[in-house]
C-alpha cells in the first residue's frame, strides 16, 4: 500500500491521509500553504468510510439481485468537489487539485 510521501509527490496533491476502519484519521501530510487541516481530513476520513460502506452494500445487492458479478469488492472511489477531489483506495487517500488531477496516476500510486 502506498506511503503518504509518495502520494504527496503526485501533481496537485494537497493532502495525503490514512484512516482506520471506523473513520478515525490515523496519519496525514499536508502541502505547505494548503487550505486543508487535520479536522477537515478527519471529517473526510469518516465520509470515506461511509461511502465505502454504502458502495459495498450497493455492489453486493446488485450482484445478488441480478446474478451478475464483478462489482464486489469495492476497490476504491473518487469523491469530486468543486476545487479538489479525494481519491481513496483501502484506508488511504489523496486530495488533489482538480485542475492538476491525474486520477489514474493516483489510483496507481495508491495500489503501490
Amino acid at each position: 500500500m502506498a506511503e503518504l510521501n509518495n502520494l504527496m509527490d503526485l501533481d496537485g496533491a494537497v493532502a495525503a491521509f490514512e484512516f482506520s476502519d471506523s473513520g478515525e484519521l490515523v496519519s496525514h501530510q499536508l502541502a505547505d500553504g494548503c487550505d486543508m487541516n487535520e479536522q477537515t481530513l478527519d471529517m473526510l476520513s469518516h465520509v470515506c468510510v461511509a461511502n465505502l460502506s454504502i458502495a459495498t452494500m450497493q455492489a453486493r445487492g446488485w450482484e445478488s439481485l441480478t446474478g451478475m458479478g464483478g462489482f464486489y469488492p469495492i476497490g476504491g472511489f473518487t469523491l469530486m468537489g468543486m476545487d479538489w477531489s479525494a481519491v481513496v483506495q483501502g484506508t488511504k487517500g489523496v486530495v488533489l487539485e482538480n485542475n492538476k488531477a491525474d486520477y489514474e496516476a493516483a489510483y496507481q500510486a495508491l495500489a503501490e
